[in-house]
């Protein structure tokens, strides 16, 4: 296909091609005449066309030649369709097909549209954009504003409404599908209802070619219900995934199945003619819907958009849960929340010295990368499973639960001050366990620095104290990026988290735990329940903890030996290398240090909390496909707030909103547990 320049106007083509009844069903003189219409008034080409009835004719001649032959079915069942029924293969299709287009058919509208519109994007919009009535009559004069009617084209839209059916009912048919949808197996499939509804109208036009629908035809009636019925199986599908957990390819199936069902839906709309002007409003409509379909056939984008948000959904009801329990309400579940954090602290303070000194240990960076991710995993385990709190994990979690909170459809009439209050809950948590991870780790480290130095006689962090204050100091170092890069460690940790939750109940690994003969036979019934609870309950922390420890033990490492100044900065163990810089030095530092390094301790929290909150918010507002400018009223009643209360941020002061603001979240709160 040849580029065409500015200067070819749709006249000089009209010319060159149809001045003479032209016969070839070359694409040429349709992809030129097209280009140039784009680039002129339409109201000019229908101008000419009106006068010009000689050259009229002759475009009508060709375009009856090339469409000729040609089946459209391929533009409605495939174009825009998910072709595989699993993510990356899909990707990687779609790739390849942006890179290197597909050689297609060329006896079909498919591989004509291919070769006349190179934009297909730009294509219908420019379509859209023009007159109604201008396009009315543009179709009229060229004899195809019936076309719908045509029984040829009547068969076409049949025969592609049975074989997305046919697809459809394959796919749903499925074991695993139809696991996730129990609530239809007392009720008749509607996939196979609405294949013998379509299977009977197609053998009718074969009798009565003639057949036309309207929108009182029983048949008519009893394909949309059964379309809705496909639907609704979807959606229930869907929503039972929070309950029964679902994997990448049954996600990808039940994306296919919708798509198919809404095809069916969309062509047998067009088939419904109820009055004469119904008969052109159909025929533009199917040309319409057949460039929308073309124009996101590769589009990535769209793929990725509607691949990953259940899934992200999935992950952030997981989170959610456990979100609700770093929202503190009363002073007695502040001072726990202080109680929490404090006791994470001190295994922190204990961790930062365990890698000063494994950093004394001789060795590769491998090996160094391996001491320093264990001794981070193991820590972090350690406090999830011993019930104390690391502060900047529970931004992660708190994040989904408060989009939750947005998003529940019983909120749409919420107060905004309401929901206000509870972010001021939620903030002085956050603060609260910032507190109580800082003020414990600095003197644990020193303590156990201190005692180290007793007894063996030797101040261990004299050699490291220079890169440890250094490391505090953001003007001398990376401290704001590798607070960053922590950040969003606490944010891939909380996904990971919400992910094996999810893959916990999918697999249904309790229920098998529970009824695995060996470990009953061997181990005992109750001993196999309680694992199983236990399992449930904390291996999806463990394994995020374990997680979160090796990202954050081997980025330095790692950077080292690609030769990137990678590494990163968390608020607790930066109080903890506080004390130990300030040891080395035996506390001769001058105020500069001192201060730049007290106050760079809790600009690192700040990019810890900032990072991962706004990822993990980012992520929350994606799956419930909330839109930023719809909160945006509640984003400034929250800094309204907290000009008039700003205490109530950093402080549990009783409010006349306690209640409301407790309702408001746990009217949110999953009744997944109990389901499982």
């Amino acid at each position: 296909m040849k580029f065409f320049t500015s200067s070819t106007n749709f006249e000089s083509v009209l010319k060159k091609y149809f001045s003479f009844k032209n016969e070839t069903r070359s694409l040429e003189p349709f992809a030129e005449f097209i280009e140039s219409i784009k680039r002129s008034d339409f109201t000019d080409v229908l101008n000419f066309f009106r006068s010009n009835p000689g050259y009229t004719e002759n475009f009508k001649l060709y375009l009856q030649n090339i469409f000729d032959g040609r089946p459209f079915n391929l533009s409605l069942t495939e174009a825009n369709i998910l072709s595989e029924n699993a993510f990356f293969p899909e990707l990687k299709k779609r790739i390849l097909n942006k890179i290197l287009p597909p050689v297609e058919n060329e006896n079909t509208v498919w591989y004509m549209i291919d070769n006349v519109s190179l934009r297909p994007n730009k294509d219908l919009k420019y379509l859209h954009n023009l007159p109604e009535n201008e396009v009315n009559e543009f179709l009229t004069l060229l004899g195809i504003a019936d076309f719908i009617t045509s029984p040829a084209v009547k068969k076409e839209l049949i025969f592609s409404m049975n074989i997305l059916s046919w697809r459809a009912t394959g796919m749903a048919m499925e074991v695993e599908v139809v696991r996730m949808a129990p609530e239809y197996r007392n009720f008749d499939n509607p996939f196979l209802a609405l294949q013998n509804e379509l299977e009977a109208l197609a053998e009718e036009l074969e009798k009565n070619p003639y057949l036309q629908l309207h929108s009182k035809d029983s048949r008519y009636k009893q394909i949309k219900i059964y379309a809705e019925h496909c639907q609704e199986f979807v959606n229930i599908a869907f929503k039972n995934s929070a309950k029964y957990g679902i994997s990448g390819k049954i996600n990808q199936s039940l994306l296919k199945i919708r798509q198919q069902t809404e095809r069916i839906y969309e062509i047998v709309q067009l088939l419904v003619i109820d009055t004469e002007e119904d008969i052109i409003v159909k025929s533009k409509q199917l040309i319409f819907n057949i460039v929308r379909y073309k124009s996101h056939k590769n589009n990535i984008a769209d793929l990725i958009n509607d691949s990953t948000r259940l899934i992200s959904h999935l992950i952030t009801n997981h989170t959610a849960e456990t979100g609700t329990h770093y929202i503190t309400s009363t002073r007695k579940e502040y001072m726990t929340m202080f109680y929490k954090a404090s006791g994470g602290g001190i295994i922190v303070g204990a961790l930062c010295v365990l890698k000063m000194l494994y950093g004394y240990i001789p060795g590769s960076d491998f090996s160094h990368a391996f001491l320093y991710s264990m001794n981070y995993a193991m820590g972090f385990v350690m406090i999830y499973l011993m019930g104390f709190t690391l502060a900047t994990k529970q931004p992660a979690m708190t994040a989904a639960t408060m989009t939750k909170v947005l998003a529940e459809e019983g909120n749409n009439k919420r107060n905004n001050t309401e929901f206000a209050h509870l972010v001021s809950k939620l903030f002085r948590s956050q603060f609260i366990a910032f507190v109580g991870n800082v003020l414990l780790s600095f003197p644990i480290a020193l303590a156990i620095i201190y005692g180290l130095d007793v007894f063996f006689s030797q101040n261990l962090a004299v050699e490291r104290s220079d890169k440890l204050l250094m490391d505090l100091d953001p003007f001398k170092s990376k401290a704001i990026l590798h607070a960053s890069i922590a950040g969003f460690y606490l944010f891939i940790s909380g996904i990971i988290s919400g992910n094996i939750g999810n893959n916990s109940v999918f697999y249904q690994i309790p229920e098998r735990i529970a009824k695995n003969l060996p470990i009953r036979n061997f181990l005992g019934k109750k001993f196999a329940k309680g694992l199983s609870k236990y399992y449930a309950k904390n291996w999806p922390g463990i394994v995020s903890n374990f997680w979160f420890g090796v990202f954050l033990g081997a980025t330095a490492p790692v950077g080292l030996f690609f030769g990137l100044d990678l590494d990163i900065r968390h608020i607790t163990f930066a109080a903890g290398n506080f004390a130990l810089g300030l040891y080395g030095k035996d506390f001769s530092v001058d105020s500069y240090t001192f201060w730049i390094s007290f106050f760079t301790v809790f600009l690192i929290g700040f990019f810890n909390f900032l990072v991962s909150f706004s990822l993990s918010m980012f992520l929350a507002f994606r799956s419930r496909k909330m839109n930023f400018g719809q909160v945006s009223e509640i984003y400034k009643e929250i800094f309204r707030y907290f000009r008039k209360h700003p205490f109530k941020f950093f402080f549990p002061l009783r409010s006349g909103l306690d209640k409301k603001a407790d309702d408001l979240m746990n009217s949110t709160i999953s009744t997944k547990s109990e389901d499982h």
